[in-house]
C-alpha cells in the first residue's frame, strides 16, 4: 500500500494479511471532519488494490468509536445551505458534497477485502453510516448507537437509510431514524445491528482481529467472490437510495429548523423546532 505519512484521520497497520484502520479524529471523539471524508475513499481504494491485504479491521481510538459528523469542522460547508440563501449554486455544491461523502462510505462497502468493525463507546450518526458499510460488526458492552441526524434537523444521507434496512429490518430502522434514540450494545445485538457483544474495547478488538484472520486464511479470490455475489442484488437498491436522498436533501434540507439545530449545537442548548 502506498505510504501516506501520516494519514490525518486514521492510523493504518498491516500484519499477516490483516489491515487495521483506526479512526483518530482529529475532532473530539474521532468526529468525522474534512480530513476523514477526503482520506477515507483513498485509503480504502489502496486497501482494495493491495494484494497483501485480505481483510480489514475498522476501529476507533480512545473511549469512543466516533461521534459522527464533525459539525464544527464541517460548518463552513453547510454555511451557504443554512444561511437562507440556498439558491441553485449553493444547492448544487451541497448536492456534490453529499455525493462525495456517500462515495467515501461506499468505498468501504465496495472494498473487495471484507471489513470487520469493532465498536466501543459512542457510535453516532455518520459513524452508523460507516459501520453499515462494513461486512461484520462487533461491539463492546459499553457501546451505544444512535441514528442522531433527526435531532440536528437532517435526513441521514450517506448510507444509513440505504444499508441499515438490509441489516436490521425496516421497523427497527424506522424506530431509530425517526426518534434519534440511543440504544445500548445489548439492544444492538438483539436487533442484529452487531453480531456479538464483548466485555470491553480490548476484547472486541481481539474478536474483530480473530475473525479477520479467519477470513484472511481462506482463498482470497473466493472470499472476494462471496462478497461480490452477496452484494450483487443489494447494490442497485443502495445506489438508488443514495441518489434519491442526495437529491432530496439538496432540495429540502435548507430550513429554519436546520439553522436552529446547528445553532443549538454551537450554543450547547436544546433546539426548538418550528417546522419551518
Amino acid at each position: 500500500m502506498t505510504d501516506h505519512s501520516p494519514w490525518k484521520a486514521f492510523t493504518v497497520e498491516c500484519e499477516d494479511h490483516v489491515a487495521r484502520v483506526t479512526l483518530i479524529g482529529p475532532g473530539k471523539g474521532n468526529a468525522m471532519g474534512p480530513d476523514f471524508w477526503a482520506e477515507l475513499p483513498v485509503l480504502f481504494g489502496e486497501l482494495d488494490a493491495d494484494p497483501d491485504v485480505r481483510a480489514v479491521v475498522l476501529a476507533g481510538s480512545g473511549r469512543n468509536f466516533s461521534y459522527g459528523l464533525d459539525l464544527v469542522a464541517m460548518g463552513g460547508s453547510l454555511g451557504a445551505v443554512v444561511s437562507g440563501k440556498a439558491l441553485a449554486k449553493p444547492r448544487t455544491d451541497f448536492h456534490a458534497m453529499i455525493k462525495n461523502m456517500q462515495a467515501a462510505v461506499t468505498a468501504v462497502a465496495d472494498c473487495r477485502k471484507p471489513v470487520v468493525a469493532a465498536v466501543q463507546g459512542w457510535c453516532i450518526g455518520g459513524a452508523v453510516d460507516l459501520i453499515s458499510a462494513a461486512d461484520i460488526r462487533y461491539a463492546s458492552a459499553d457501546a451505544k448507537f444512535s441514528v442522531r441526524e433527526v435531532k440536528v434537523g437532517m435526513v441521514a444521507d450517506v448510507g444509513t437509510l440505504a444499508r441499515l434496512p438490509l441489516i436490521i429490518g425496516d421497523g427497527h430502522v424506522r424506530e431509530l431514524a425517526l426518534t434519534g434514540k440511543d440504544i445500548d450494545a445489548a439492544r444492538a445485538e438483539k436487533i442484529g445491528l452487531v453480531n456479538d457483544v464483548y466485555d470491553d474495547a480490548d476484547a472486541v478488538l481481539a474478536a474483530a482481529h480473530a475473525t479477520a484472520a479467519e477470513i484472511a486464511a481462506n482463498p482470497p479470490l473466493v472470499v472476494q467472490g462471496i462478497k461480490n455475489v452477496l452484494d450483487h442484488t443489494r447494490s442497485p437498491q443502495v445506489d438508488d437510495s443514495l441518489r434519491y436522498v442526495a437529491a432530496w436533501n439538496a432540495a429540502f434540507l435548507p430550513s429554519e429548523d436546520l439553522t436552529e439545530a446547528i445553532t443549538a449545537v454551537f450554543e450547547k442548548r436544546p433546539p426548538q423546532f418550528t417546522g419551518e
